[in-house]
């Protein structure tokens, strides 16, 4: 979903009658403070796992609460120690939010240790059918959430001990052995619940990991598209330890250069010049994706792009033309809206070259051959606002673009060059 939809989508009325949407964002926005109670101050990949900790914490205390209300509106007498069992546990957990200004374990410990000794406490008054040491089996994934496999020794002896004292609830608390004499409906009710928990409980923790999991590599792969072209982005899923090095018979580069961006910037300050440059990079940003060129780097007010790679087009030419007018156009824009004195120098050429990522840690996708060294060169010796060419440009562009000779001028490492201005496209008919 690109901005633009995600503007309308947000723009339309609601479906819900205003009470029930009210009355929703009330719920969520009252849930959002009770899952960042007690975790400022923390980074915020702590702060995430400890929202875990308090959702999962609240929901312990609700749902405890409300089977502890059931035993006592049912007027048994004999329920009374499991009543006691579930206050107790709701009053434990409820401090979990506190525990953690002691520290970020100490809320997820109070909450394992409440509830080891708790199921214990029902096992021992219902027996092993009444379904209780189930839920010592969500200890095998909910550590991993709210400990992190970081802490693999921490979250081990979480899991041994849940194991061992699941084995203690299973053999030591047969049916005969339960403090309580409920029927074979209710234990076959509390079987249920339990396991309905249980699964659920493991289901949420595994699809927490998954999530996690995918929004990592989403993050991966974003960053990477922001720094790579797509294609070059799949050949690097497909084969990771590949070198990713090609050759183009033809394809064009251009550079842009700010002119009086220097100068402009040292009465500017540090904030206003970034803002501005961020301002006009971004924009370069849009004019490459909206023409299909490839942006390959920055320099400071330098802008470098390419077309025809690294997926060749036979309008590479024509593509990169129409880029670099409308480049032109936009800096003078900016610059009156700004009210700023700024332009550009554009220098473009066609030719072979080579395309590459390079580089182990920072890698960037760059481009070389001759086109490129004599596309910096025709910037360097461009005037502000004028977009200069070299012969192969002029050979694929005179059909569609009006073009200006400047003659023969000196390019450093090539000699002399005839060279041309482009002006844009030509008037139909």
């Amino acid at each position: 979903m690109t901005i633009i939809d995600r503007q309308k989508r947000q723009a339309q009325p609601s479906v819900l009658p205003a009470p029930v949407a009210g009355a929703l964002r009330m719920i969520r926005s009252f849930i959002r403070r009770l899952a960042s109670f007690g975790i400022e101050g923390y980074p915020p990949e702590i702060q995430r796992r400890l929202k875990i900790v308090n959702v999962f914490s609240s929901l312990v205390v609700v749902t405890t609460l409300i089977y502890a209300i059931q035993l006592w509106a049912s007027g048994n007498k004999e329920m009374m120690p499991v009543v006691y069992i579930n206050l107790g546990l709701a009053f434990l957990v409820s401090l979990v939010p506190f525990m953690h200004r002691i520290n970020e374990l100490a809320g997820g410990l109070l909450l394992v240790f409440a509830e080891f000794v708790a199921l214990i406490g029902f096992t021992s008054f219902f027996g092993r059918l009444g379904g209780a040491p189930l839920q010592y089996v969500v200890a095998a994934a909910a550590p991993f959430v709210i400990f992190e496999a970081r802490r693999f020794r921490l979250v081990l002896a979480i899991v041994f001990t849940a194991l061992i004292l699941h084995l203690i609830a299973w053999f030591q608390f047969p049916t005969e052995a339960a403090q309580l004499s409920a029927d074979e409906q209710i234990l076959s009710s509390l079987y249920v619940q339990g396991a309905v928990t249980t699964f659920g409980l493991i289901a949420a923790c595994v699809y927490y990991a998954f999530s996690l999991f995918e929004h990592a590599k989403a993050e991966t792969e974003s960053v990477l598209r922001n720094v790579l072209p797509d294609s070059v982005v799949e050949r690097l899923k497909a084969a990771p330890g590949e070198t990713i090095a090609d050759g183009f018979s033809e394809a064009s580069v251009l550079f842009a250069d700010i002119t009086g961006f220097v100068s402009m910037a040292r009465g500017l300050g540090p904030e206003k010049t970034v803002a501005l440059l961020n301002r006009l990079v971004s924009a370069f940003d849009e004019l490459a994706e909206r023409h299909g060129v490839e942006k390959i780097k920055t320099i400071g007010d330098a802008y470098m792009v390419a077309s025809g790679v690294p997926v060749p087009r036979k309008d590479h030419a024509h593509a990169l033309a129409a880029m670099a007018l409308d480049l032109v156009a936009t800096v003078k824009a900016v610059s009156n809206a700004e009210n700023v004195s700024l332009n550009v120098r554009v220098g473009m050429a066609s030719g072979p070259m080579m395309a590459g990522i390079i580089g182990k840690n920072k890698f960037s996708y760059d481009v070389w051959g001759d086109p490129v060294n004599l596309a910096s060169r025709l910037e360097q010796s461009s005037a502000p606002g004028r977009i200069a060419i070299c012969p192969s440009c002029y050979a694929a562009l005179s059909d569609a673009f009006a073009i200006e000779p400047r003659g023969l001028i000196e390019i450093k490492g090539v000699g002399s060059q005839q060279s041309w201005f482009l002006i844009g496209p030509k008037a139909a008919g």
